[in-house]
């Protein structure tokens, strides 16, 4: 699904030049679920971004399903990720003064979808994720533990292929964390592929395999080959981890 060869990424300013990135490999196979650990800053969130196709990179190739991203125009970029990506952010990313059943149709309603289409989309996701009876409430009704339900509801709303979650659950107590690591597995088994960055190591070990990132690099231990799955409106981009 993602094969990833010798990404560079640099970030430059008037009189600093930080490299991101350094000649990373990796490849995340259909159905597969995969952690992404590492120090702060080393490179995590830009690695995801890239993956997200949120961010452009300097140098290498970068291919989804076969095919090379870095040769798409923008409008052809953004509706692959609005087709085939969803995204799980730490803050939740939920519209405030909108109810949860219409965060969930905000990114739908960017594909053109018919009204009914729509529905039975929102309706089965917030099923699954538990907030059947909640769907009409806002935010700031719900628990962070729910708001966070209602994310991931968004997220695969569109059926995407692959599912990327930056610290999905670093607002959430430890019970919390659980129960949206078992929802993730859940959606998992389900044949989306997730890419996931954390700091925890009890989460990360929950995944099929973790990669290990450490100066913009894969861990000497991390081959970066695949390994067999066991059954993998934007939102905007977090800020980007620069050292």
């Amino acid at each position: 699904m993602i094969e990833m060869r010798n990404i560079n990424k640099v970030y430059r300013s008037e009189l600093v030049e930080t490299r991101a990135l350094r000649e990373l490999s990796q490849q995340v196979g259909a159905g597969e679920f995969v952690a992404i650990t590492g120090p702060s800053g080393s490179g995590k969130t830009t690695l995801l971004n890239i993956v997200g196709l949120l961010e452009t990179f300097d140098s290498g190739s970068l291919h989804f399903d076969g095919e090379d991203v870095s040769r798409l125009s923008d409008d052809a970029r953004s509706r692959l990720r609005n087709e085939k990506i969803g995204f799980i952010f730490q803050s939740f990313n939920l519209i405030p003064d909108l109810s949860i059943y219409d965060n969930v149709d905000v990114p739908l309603c960017y594909r053109g979808m018919k009204a009914g289409e729509r529905h039975r989309r929102i309706t089965s996701a917030l099923e699954l994720v538990g907030l059947g009876s909640r769907m009409r409430h806002l935010p700031s009704q719900l628990s962070g533990g729910q708001q966070q339900r209602a994310a991931i509801a968004r997220a695969i709303a569109g059926d995407p292929k692959l599912l990327l979650a930056d610290e999905p659950t670093g607002n959430l107590d430890s019970v919390m964390a659980g129960q949206v690591l078992d929802l993730l597995q859940q959606i998992n088994q389900s044949g989306t592929a997730i890419v996931m960055v954390t700091h925890d190591p009890h989460l990360a070990a929950r995944a099929q395999r973790s990669v290990h990132v450490v100066d913009g690099q894969i861990a000497p231990e991390e081959s970066g080959t695949l390994r067999a799955p066991a059954a993998l409106a934007m939102p905007e981009a977090r800020a980007r981890e620069t050292r």
